[in-house]
Order: structure tokens, then sequence, then C-alpha cells
């Protein structure tokens, strides 16, 4: 069988995983059962998509707003390349931070760590934002607010 080909009962699982899971402590059995399938069953399949490059990740998304958290910003630092590996691993690693990604700096723009800071006020964004400057020793960096969110949903498949 190719390792790619999807079967029925693969797009049936797909199209259960998609959105969001059930808001319950028990979502996999509420799947499971929503699909009629043993939770074992369900949880195999799914690391069997995993297991074949199907699926790459994972994962859920925090409605930040709706858990209080209505300061959000995008800061972006200027990280020397010999500390880029301590840094980031130290920012990271804070609970306030959703996303640290790397990315490559360029003579008119050098910031190459882009942290997502959330908090419960903007106010709050920019006291992290002092704090990481001087527990990291790193001074250039800028904050940006977001203005408007256009778009945050899942991919959707085999609709």
């Amino acid at each position: 069988m190719n390792q790619k080909k999807l079967t029925s009962e693969d797009k049936k699982l797909i199209r259960q995983i998609q959105g969001d899971l059930p808001l319950n402590l028990t979502p996999f059995t509420t799947l499971a059962q929503h699909l009629g399938w043993p939770e074992k069953e369900l949880r195999q399949r799914i690391r069997g998509l995993i297991k074949r490059g199907i699926i790459r990740r994972f994962g859920a998304i925090l409605r930040h707003q709706k858990a209080g958290y209505m300061g959000n910003a995008m800061v972006i630092w200027q990280v020397p390349e010999k500390q880029i590996l301590q840094v980031s691993r130290v920012v990271a690693s804070l609970p306030a931070v959703s996303h640290c990604y790397l990315r490559p700096s360029f003579p008119h723009w050098p910031f190459n760590l882009y942290v997502m800071l959330h908090g419960p006020t903007g106010k709050d964004c920019h006291l992290l934002a002092r704090e990481i400057s001087k527990s990291t020793g790193l001074k250039k960096y800028q904050i940006l607010f977001s203005k408007r969110e256009h778009k945050k949903s899942s991919m959707r498949y085999f609709e």
C-alpha cells in the first residue's frame, strides 16, 4: 500500500480531529464514541497517521482573549549569533511566551528572534519585555502589537 494513501477510515478520522477538540476531560473518548470506535483504536490510528507523515503535528490553540489575556505582542529581538541558543532557551521557557522563532536578519532588518508574549494587558507585555531585556542583557528590541486578527483557524480537509 502506498504510504501516503488515505483510506476512508483515515479521512473520517481526519474530519473529526481537524477542528476543535471537545471541551471536556476526555476529548478522545468523545471522538471515539462519535466515530463508533474504541478509544484505543482512535489513538492507534492517530499515531499511525503521524508515523506515516500524514499528520505532522497535533497541537492546541489557546484562545488567549477568552482566557483573559488581552495583551498580546510580538517582540522582536536583535540577538548576537553567539547568544542565540542560550537566549532562545531562556525566553522559550517563560510561561507568558507562546511562540519563539529564530529567523534570518538582514542589514535593513537586524531582528532575528521573534517572541509572542501574552499578558492580561498591553502594559504587562511591556513589563515582560523589559524583564526579558534585563535577564538576558539584550537591549535592542521592538514591541509590535496586533491591530486586528484576520484569521485564526485550523485547516479543513475532506469536507
